[in-house]
């Protein structure tokens, strides 16, 4: 069977039909039982190896194993016929049943069998993990963020078919402007995505964020503080150039020759009037601090 994308598909239609399988599979059971197209051996039915999903919650998957148990699985899983295996067959949704299925020690599942392309197995994962009610804002900008680069959809084909706002899905994109450390803390739920929004565009976002967590800083609170910090930053640059435009002509060109002759970025700062003044010379390296340790004691 020919993995290869399918040309020409067009990409709302295509969402939306995705859309539709991965809710026909959500294994909610006031929609109903539905009829499967087959019963097949747990045992032949395999995990997609580029599920973008690593981590199932252990504790989760033990009541949903109890569920199956008693009751059996409510919504079928859908698969594929596997591209790897002969005679096997490749989850495309469902792998969380699947794995509690075992835990239940069943013996076969209910599938629905699509022939989904490698492309579309990889949306439809992306789109199923968008749908788990307990994914982190970080987890469902990066679904977001893969559908629009990975397969491109535009923000309001994605609020369209998925039941969000436009503005919800760029507030949920621009998350992942933030550094890593602030990524963290929503991430491990010690920041809500109120306050990360608030802190996207501060300076050292991450210094503020650690403030926020150690204060336990209200969103509206969060955003004064990013406030203050960015009206701080414009007025110590505004300070800077100031300082830098009352210095003469000869001491930026002294700054100029010193600069050059150490390969170091050199200020010179002069008291108005008086004798006295200060060098700042900085280096970018320990070697940098050595060379220049070796010139003034030469």
């Amino acid at each position: 069977m020919s993995t290869r994308s399918k040309p020409g598909r067009g990409l709302g239609r295509g969402l939306s039909a995705l859309m539709a399988d991965v809710r026909e599979s959500t294994p909610a059971e006031e929609a109903g039982r539905r009829a499967p197209d087959m019963m097949v051996p747990v045992e032949k039915v395999h995990p997609n190896p580029d599920q973008p999903r690593r981590h199932f919650d252990a504790e989760a998957l033990d009541d949903l194993a109890r569920s199956i148990a008693e009751k059996g699985i409510i919504q079928p899983l859908i698969v594929r016929p596997s591209p790897r295996i002969p005679g096997a067959w490749e989850i495309v949704a469902g792998e969380r049943r699947w794995r509690a299925a075992q835990m239940a020690q069943l013996h076969e599942i209910p599938v629905l069998v699509r022939e989904f392309t490698d492309t579309e197995v990889l949306e439809v994962a992306i789109i199923e993990n968008i749908q788990r009610a307990n994914l982190n804002p970080i987890e469902e900008a990066a679904g977001y963020s893969q559908l629009m680069t990975k397969f491109g959809h535009t923000q309001e084909r994605l609020a369209e078919v998925l039941g969000k706002s436009r503005s919800h899905i760029a507030n949920a994109v621009r998350l992942l402007n933030l550094p890593d450390e602030v990524q963290a803390y929503l991430r491990d739920g010690h920041l809500s995505a109120g306050h990360a929004r608030a802190l996207i565009t501060a300076p050292d976002a991450a210094a503020l964020a650690q403030t926020v967590i150690r204060k336990g800083l209200s969103v509206r609170e969060t955003e004064k503080l990013a406030k203050d910090a960015a009206e701080g930053k414009t007025q110590k640059n505004n300070a800077s150039s100031r300082t830098y435009a009352e210095k003469d002509a000869d001491t930026r060109a002294l700054e100029a020759d010193l600069s050059a002759a150490l390969s170091m970025s050199v200020s010179i700062d002069h008291r108005p009037g008086g004798d006295q003044g200060a060098v700042t010379i900085r280096y970018r390296s320990l070697d940098d601090l050595d060379r220049l340790m070796a010139l003034l004691s030469a």
